[in-house]
């Protein structure tokens, strides 16, 4: 169906894809998997025409075809969903779907045709999408049948998927694979960019591995295994799993009763991002929070570190069996409070500083990394060198800007400055997202390290194999409110993705 021969691209110094060659056979799911920075995303990038290669050709049905942007890859009959979806909110689905491609001449459309044709690809692929239904209304998975209508309109033979279930349910995923299955049977062909290893051996017929721009490897998923594709993916023998013993609670170290955190339209007091939530977390344990992403999460995180504005915090936080309320976000880190934020680039770095600036943000007012207005460099470079160390940050030189990292790099950098607090509690969200299979064991392996020497851990990922591993006790919330608590253990992920939407269980 589309063939990279010896294609090339470089970004500045940058060698991104070194004389890569993919096939893809007609009719088959094809899935690409590597580590971050491998090269997955520009090839195929290249194949939709959003980048141009240096050198290389494209072949379309056995054809060498020009595709130097996605009008050219739309006219070969190649389709691309993207990771973040490009839809507008206040439009309804069909409105999105015929969006660049409206039926009719430039002064009737007719919408009337549009709704037709999209109801009946909804129905030949079981997608049930209403083409009367505003976008803003529906959940994440709807939105991403839409993207699939969306390219389908446009008579797409070649779907290419960016991290298609990053955002899904388990039940979400099922259905989504029931329906790339059946495009299959239709006759489409398509690619998949994930780091799932699970859902790789469970919807792809062959996979192509990447590591630093070079293609290592192409087998059929039958004769493949989690463990071979990690190899090949790292370089190296992976643990695929979370090795850690049972928990030894200690005392309660941070109790939250009845907290409700204001949202969207909070200052009218309209809407709740989190509504009266109540839990405990305990020393030496780690409590994770599942949910659909949107839920709540993220505020519950902020609020508990002091990011959010109190006015719209309600209810009692206590820590160490004092209250938190009161205390802002530097005071709340002096007694022990560290924070890994969701999104390393607004709340966790200043990217155009050197990692040694970054290494003692949250500290640098105080001794031993100051005394009064002078820094101790001294103090400085040992703890930026402790933390490269430990925590196997590369490229290892504290004078490059934060910026030059890789997104796995940036997180093990604030990890490291987070664990050297130490903390007393650790408030995590989306440990390891964007982050390379290599160092997503490696994070584990701290986490539960830290859990180990007595901290208490709150967790927040929207991987549910994440969350489910590492977690000693897990909370599952739904549009801002605790579901259910369940023993990650014994659960199954059908009752967790139930209550990730608020059905009932059983």
């Amino acid at each position: 169906m589309i063939e990279l021969r010896n294609i090339t691209k470089r970004f500045g110094g940058v060698l991104a894809n070194d004389h890569i060659n993919i096939a893809v056979e007609p009719g088959t799911i094809h899935a690409i998997v590597g580590e971050n920075g491998a090269g997955k995303s520009t090839a195929m990038r290249i194949a939709y025409g959003f980048y141009t290669a240096d050198s290389g050709e494209i072949l379309v049905d056995g054809e060498v075809r020009g595709i130097r942007r996605p009008f050219d890859a739309i006219a070969l009959g190649i389709g691309m969903v993207h990771q973040h979806f490009m839809l507008v909110d206040t439009m309804t689905v069909a409105e999105n779907i015929v969006l660049g491609a409206e039926p009719g001449g430039s002064v009737r459309l007719e919408m009337d045709e549009a709704r037709a044709r999209v109801r009946a690809l909804s129905a030949e692929l079981g997608l049930s999408v209403d083409p009367d239904a505003f976008i803003e209304n529906l959940s994440v998975g709807q939105q991403q049948r839409v993207e699939l209508l969306k390219a389908l309109y446009r008579n797409a033979r070649l779907l290419i998927l960016d991290e298609p279930t990053a955002v899904l349910t388990p039940q979400e995923v099922e259905e989504f694979f029931a329906i790339l299955r059946k495009m299959r049977e239709l006759g489409k062909t398509i690619i998949i960019i994930t780091h799932k290893l699970a859902e790789v051996l469970s919807i792809s017929d062959a996979v192509t591995v990447m590591r630093d721009g070079n293609v290592v490897g192409r087998v059929k998923t039958n004769q493949t295994s989690a463990a071979e594709l990690a190899r090949l993916m790292v370089g190296r023998d992976v643990l695929l799993h979370v090795e850690k013993g049972p928990a030894m609670p200690g005392a309660v170290v941070l109790s939250a009763r009845n907290l409700s955190v204001g949202g969207k339209g909070a200052r009218s007091g309209a809407i709740s991002a989190v509504t009266n939530v109540s839990f405990d977390v305990r020393a030496g344990e780690i409590v994770g929070i599942a949910g659909v992403e949107g839920n709540g999460q993220r505020e519950l995180i902020e609020a508990i570190a002091g990011l959010v504005n109190p006015a719209l915090v309600s209810g009692e936080l206590v820590f160490e069996g004092r209250p938190l309320a009161g205390l802002d976000a530097r005071a709340r880190r002096e007694r022990g409070i560290a924070h890994i934020p969701e999104d390393r680039h607004r709340r966790g770095l200043l990217l155009e500083f050197s990692l040694e600036e970054n290494a003692i943000l949250g500290v640098h007012y105080r001794p031993p990394v100051a005394t009064g207005v002078m820094i101790n460099e001294r103090e400085v470079k040992r703890r930026t060198a402790d933390i490269i160390q430990r925590f196997d940050v590369r490229p290892p030189n504290p004078a490059l800007p934060a910026r030059a990292l890789s997104g796995g790099n940036q997180q093990k950098l604030v990890i490291g400055r987070e664990f050297e607090l130490p903390p007393k509690l650790l408030l995590v969200a989306q440990p390891t997202r964007g982050v390379d299979i290599g160092a997503i064991e490696f994070i584990h392996r701290k986490l539960v390290a830290l859990r180990d020497a007595g901290c208490a851990v709150l967790l927040v990922s929207a991987e549910l194999e994440e969350v489910m591993l590492l977690s000693d006790r897990l909370l599952v919330v739904h549009k801002g409110r605790i579901a259910g608590e369940v023993d990650p253990a014994t659960a199954n992920t059908t009752d967790i993705g139930c209550l990730m939407t608020g059905a009932q269980r059983g």
